[in-house]
């Protein structure tokens, strides 16, 4: 068996890693391209064999991998010159681990079965943490028999391989859930800024409010890597990548006649904060924007933050 990987940026370069980890141990081959060689590097040392184009590694590929920044980048690998569509083979799958528009899927399914090819949206979540880790939950959209078929190759990726539904679900999956995390962001600026600017300092509104029931089930947890010490650099998810997110779930509410109220909001502030050239800062940069709105300024020491969390870790 030979697999494919395209596209070794953050997520994709563990990804790809895995993937080699786990299938050549076995005597398969691992296939790799991207627009930046270099990126390649690291798999190359390892056994992995470079392909120049997309069509190159989709003709020797019995299955393809791909992780991209999103619609336009994956139309590109897909339809442009020497992309994969020019190469792929028939009988082959393809599962596209990008967080894509479930429209641009459903038209790339129908590409790749003229060609006798299986193609799946199957975005991931887990962070790059859990890209590095294997912990990734993968949701496939596509035929249910192929992805059966493929799952064992799936496994070395993450250990959450799930098949959802027919072609597009993956990507409805991925956008219920990143939209849902971005509507929550800027819920939980907007009641913090409340509560500093009411009189209660950050670290200790946070230690308080951990001990309700919404923080007791792990809401507010995520609010001590970023928002809490005030660092948004490096980004554990860029923002721009947040935004494009958020605007494909906002248009597929549009598509569907479904009011988006909350999520029209939280993707304002996104586009505010592209517009203020946070692109690269992590994504949860955009809670600023209220603390500014507020007049309010959350900082905590992160020495007093470890100390905090590790009482947390010791009460539960």
């Amino acid at each position: 068996m030979k697999a494919g990987f395209i596209g070794l940026g953050t997520m994709g370069a563990s990804m790809a890693a895995n993937l080699q980890k786990g299938i050549q141990k076995d005597g398969h081959s691992v296939i790799v391209h991207d627009i930046r060689k270099d990126f390649a590097a690291p798999h190359i040392k390892n056994g992995a064999i470079w392909a120049h184009s997309p069509a190159a590694l989709a003709a020797e590929c019995d299955i393809i991998f791909s992780s991209l920044p999103g619609p336009v980048e994956f139309d590109a690998v897909s339809f442009g010159l020497n992309g994969l569509l020019a190469g792929i083979r028939s009988g082959a799958a393809y599962f596209d681990l990008t967080t894509n528009s479930p429209s641009t899927v459903r038209k790339a399914y129908d590409e790749y079965r003229k060609k006798g090819a299986y193609f799946f949206d199957a975005p991931v979540s887990g962070a790059p943490s859990g890209a590095a880790s294997g912990k990734l939950a993968i949701w496939c959209g596509g035929d249910a028999d192929v992805f059966e078929k493929w799952k064992p190759v799936l496994d070395t990726i993450g250990d959450q391989a799930m098949y959802i539904g027919p072609i597009g679900t993956g990507s409805i999956a991925k956008l219920v859930h990143n939209c849902y995390h971005y509507i929550e962001v800027v819920a939980a600026a907007e009641v913090f800024s409340m509560g500093v600017k009411a009189g209660i300092e950050p670290l200790a509104l946070w230690e308080a409010v951990r001990q309700g029931a919404v923080g007791r089930r792990g809401a507010f947890d995520a609010l001590t890597r970023q928002f809490l010490p005030n660092k948004y650099e490096p980004p554990a998810f860029a923002l721009r990548l947040g935004h494009k997110d958020v605007f494909l779930a906002t248009k597929l509410g549009r598509e569907l006649d479904v009011p988006m109220r909350m999520a029209d909001l939280a993707l304002a502030d996104l586009t505010e904060g592209l517009n203020r050239g946070w692109g690269d800062r992590d994504a949860r940069a955009i809670m600023l924007l209220q603390t500014e709105r507020a007049g309010v300024e959350i900082e905590v020491d992160p020495q007093r933050l470890a100390a905090a969390l590790e009482r947390k870790a010791k009460n539960g």
